[in-house]
């Protein structure tokens, strides 16, 4: 049986990590789609090759092979780890770690593959990455703004935020492009969609507005213009409905998964009623 377990993570990576997680797969293949989120994602099966997805403009569907243990780290918009390229050359794509590190992705698959536990191996692969950001440059703190501000429950005009940090649009959209491989544009409906996610893995309840209840509501307390917009950008980002997607049910999605450690950042600033649980 496949499970999969997320948790927030070290505090010496909460400022660029959204979450981390152990996700084992049972007896057959496990079919697993993965999402744009605003950021990239290391993936590090143990005994096997670490990969980083870059930032995903739409769904990318992935096999896992049948006993696989993977931990994974998933990053905030524009706050990769140390690469050696701008992040608008890695979108949508599936690269070997070893290809982008070199030789140090030897020790550390040494690390991980002889870790007693897979909570040990992560906290090895987090160690490693505490140790990566503090011989980093500074991430761009305007971007680090830009995303502030582009989080869900927040509508902002993309000039004005540009005007707001002294930048004009096609500045912005440079700067966003080499940290976070996407325009705000495209960060900002990314960022949209995560916060429906967010609510609907919740089981949040809409904010009551008239004639905008369940999924229609909780589709305009985000920011859509309705269900029927909500649905157009489900297909366009992760290549099925809603319906599909959520298996049925707003308050579940269909992999049974639990993403709270993930989703938490966002219902942070949700600014509406609390969550049913």
């Amino acid at each position: 049986m496949t499970s999969y377990v997320e948790r927030p993570p070290v505090p010496q990576l909460a400022g660029v990590v959204r979450t981390v997680w152990v996700q084992r797969t049972g007896a057959a293949p496990y079919v697993q789609r993965h999402l744009p989120t605003g950021g990239v994602e290391l993936h590090f099966p143990i005994g096997g090759r670490p990969q980083l997805i870059g930032p995903l403009t739409g769904p990318h569907v992935e096999v896992i092979t049948p006993h696989t243990t993977l931990v994974g780290v998933r990053f905030g918009p524009g706050a990769a780890p140390p690469l050696p390229a701008m992040l608008d050359d890695l979108v949508d794509q599936r690269l070997g770690l070893a290809e982008l590190w070199g030789s140090p992705v030897e020790r550390l698959v040494d690390a991980v593959g002889g870790a007693a536990t897979p909570k040990l191996a992560l906290d090895a692969l987090q160690a490693h990455l505490q140790r990566e950001f503090r011989a980093a440059d500074a991430a761009d703190p305007l971007v680090g703004q830009a995303v502030r501000a582009l989080m869900p429950w927040r509508p902002v005009d993309i000039a004005a935020l540009a005007g707001h940090l002294a930048l004009s649009a096609s500045q912005l959209r440079r700067r966003c492009l080499h940290a976070i491989g996407m325009g705000p544009k495209v960060l900002q409906r990314t960022l949209r969609f995560q916060g429906f996610l967010a609510l609907a893995q919740a089981g949040a309840t809409a904010s009551g507005r008239v004639g905008a209840d369940g999924v229609a509501g909780l589709a305009v307390d985000v920011g859509y213009a309705d269900q029927a917009h909500l649905s157009r950008e489900c297909l366009r980002l992760t290549g099925v409905t809603p319906r599909s997607l959520l298996g049925g049910d707003v308050d579940r999605c269909a992999c049974g998964h639990d993403h709270s450690a993930s989703y938490r950042p966002f219902l942070a600033g949700r600014g509406l009623p609390a969550p049913r649980r």
